[in-house]
């Protein structure tokens, strides 16, 4: 028998279901070292958890092959959210439904009075999320007394989203004797003290291996210009053409936003934040599973309790905030041996923070520029001509209308006319502002010999910036500042047009630029109002006053070399624009860079070496 160790109701429950055999951490639980035992677990995402503690509390619920009658729950499950809370309940639907258990769920935004009804009927099981559990039990309508075993599914979680209070009051209200099963992906120190705390002689599982990525999960890191964000993302999924995406952003507003950007341009995709009513949220999930819609568009609320099984493509619009995060969100995809992508996009200034979460979370990711349109397009033609010279039986009317086409048209028009039709059928893939065309290695940093394309430099001063103000950035070559990017940085934090827009002085560690004194205080206003809490921008870039201006002056213009011709990338309408120092890789301190291309004052520069 392939589940000789469990109760022949779950044996057939599984068989049912399509099981031909335990995943590790399912095996752990039920063999015979942990019968009866507190258990403190970790396993990734993904790997069966929900049926695991399911089946290791059976030993306390089942007797001669039922669930026997209780006026007060017998087995209760933690989950930190609704949807987590809601997949618990259903798995737990048919793997107990051949014992007769009877399940209530108590989740926020649901009907409590119906709860507190469903309670008073008599309960077995019961799951749902702490800030409503503790509420019926301070009502009265929750007993714990006769508990025979918790359950903390996702307990780091619990514990990041502030529901330690409520984990202790809920605890605290049931018998000593209970057996306490802690399940969590991972157990960092406040999960081990909560578990000294309550329980006893606990033994410990782990199935998570040396390696933390999730081995079923290819990852992505795609270098972008902050401006371009929103276009890698269109491009990204297009690309891809994924059945089913998620893509992650940090706030409600931000999932809004992007969610309406992506239907105006003819995605079908839905969101998922804490602003939405659970009736909405279920909604959008169905749709998902429906295959109505293709991208979900969430916060980190959506990281836990999801299971969507067509679900292959995880985006990060925004980088998560620590490697868990990470490791939670692209667990999302990548299930039940199925193979996923998680893709994280990484504006320029933000590279080495990802670069050392990465590190420390022990993945191996691919670095790698965002696609182009030129790009998506040959995919598309791949997939086109893939679908089309498959073989397959072709009915006699529609026979007969190709026939008549045939007549009317030529065999290249027809085919020139199907192209287009379906091509009209998918959105568009976006022109990315910086893409760079160089080279970049495994780090994504640019390629030693490979050079930028530099604008001219040295140009006369502007007209209308005689009387200018200076403005400065905490990004500069180090973080792969380059003008191309920047400028529509400015304009779209500062709410001004680029030739509104001065000199632009790119230093090892910060960049300068000037503003016309007339507009620079709308321009400052205006940055502050589209900054974060601390002064910042989404992609880690802050604007802030300079009076003093540069302390270092532009470089003089040596013109081309090598006879090559002079490139003018960047120049704006109506004159020359001063970007000042080097941008390119070979910077100083820059990849590839010497520190001997220090810019020096006036007067103590020593003569250019002449080329061997």
């Amino acid at each position: 028998m392939p589940f000789e160790n469990l109760s022949p109701v779950l044996s057939d429950a599984l068989t049912a279901r399509g099981y031909e055999a335990l995943t590790p951490v399912q095996t752990h639980v039920t063999e015979a070292e942990a019968k009866g035992r507190d258990l403190l677990v970790s396993a990734q995402t993904g790997s069966g958890k929900t049926v695991a503690f399911g089946l290791a509390m059976a030993d306390e619920l089942i007797e001669d092959g039922r669930l026997p009658f209780a006026t007060s729950p017998l087995a209760l499950i933690v989950a930190p959210t609704r949807e987590l809370a809601l997949q618990v309940s259903r798995e737990l639907s048919w793997l107990y439904g051949k014992a007769g258990a009877r399940i209530a769920t108590c989740v926020g935004g649901m009907d409590a009075s119906k709860e507190r009804r469903a309670l008073g009927q008599g309960v077995q099981i019961v799951v749902g999320t702490p800030g409503r559990l503790r509420d019926h039990l301070e009502r009265g309508a929750l007993d714990l007394s006769a508990l025979r075993v918790a359950v903390l599914d996702e307990a780091d979680e619990m514990l990041d989203m502030g529901f330690r209070d409520d984990l202790e009051e809920i605890l605290d209200g049931t018998p000593e004797t209970r057996r306490t099963l802690l399940f969590s992906a991972t157990l960092p120190k406040p999960i081990v003290q909560l578990a000294k705390r309550y329980q006893q002689d606990a033994l410990r599982i782990s199935t998570v291996g040396e390696d933390r990525g999730h081995g079923d999960i290819a990852y992505q890191a795609v270098t972008v210009a902050p401006a371009d964000i929103e276009g890698a993302v269109v491009n990204l999924l297009r690309l891809h053409d994924a059945e089913t995406a998620m893509l992650f952003c940090a706030t409600r507003d931000n999932v809004r936003r992007l969610h309406a950007s992506l239907v105006e341009r003819g995605f079908s995709a839905v969101a998922l934040s804490g602003e939405h009513s659970q009736n909405e949220r279920n909604q959008a999930l169905q749709a998902l599973r429906d295959r109505r819609a293709k991208v979900c568009v969430a916060t980190d609320v959506a990281a836990r309790g999801i299971d969507l099984p067509t679900l292959s493509l995880v985006i990060h619009v925004e980088i998560p905030r620590d490697a868990e995060a990470l490791q939670h969100r692209s667990g999302r995809t990548g299930r039940a041996g199925k193979k996923g992508t998680a893709v994280i996009i990484v504006p320029y200034p933000r590279r080495r923070r990802v670069d050392g979460m990465l590190r420390g979370a022990r993945i191996n990711a691919e670095w790698m520029d965002a696609p182009t349109a030129a790009d998506v397009r040959a995919r598309d033609q791949e997939r086109l001509m893939e679908k089309l010279l498959t073989p397959v039986e072709h009915e006699a009317e529609d026979i007969e209308l190709a026939q008549r086409l045939m007549a009317e048209r030529t065999p290249e028009d027809i085919a020139a006319s199907l192209v287009q039709a379906h091509r009209a059928l998918m959105p568009p893939p976006e022109d990315l502002l910086d893409n760079g065309p160089r080279g970049r290695d495994a780090a994504g940093r640019p390629e030693r010999g490979e050079r930028f394309e530099r604008p001219e430099r040295g140009g006369e001063r502007r007209d209308g910036f005689e009387d200018s103000v200076w403005f400065r950035l905490n990004i500069g070559r180090h973080q792969n500042a380059d003008p191309r990017w920047i400028l529509p940085l400015l304009c779209r934090r500062g709410h001004v047009s680029k030739n509104e827009i001065g000199a632009i002085r790119i230093g090892p560690k910060e960049t300068m630029f000037n503003i016309p004194r007339a507009i620079a205080d709308r321009f400052a206003e205006a940055v502050v109002r589209t900054a974060n809490q601390d002064g910042e921008d989404d992609s880690g870039v802050s604007i802030t006053p300079a009076p003093d201006g540069p302390t270092y002056p532009p470089r003089r213009d040596k013109g081309p070399r090598d006879g090559a011709p002079r490139n003018t990338l960047g120049r704006a309408p109506g004159g020359d624009r001063g970007f000042g120092d080097r941008s390119g890789p070979r910077g100083p301190g820059g990849p590839g860079g010497n520190d001997r291309y220090k810019p020096k004052p006036y007067g103590q520069r020593s003569p250019r070496r002449p080329s061997k």
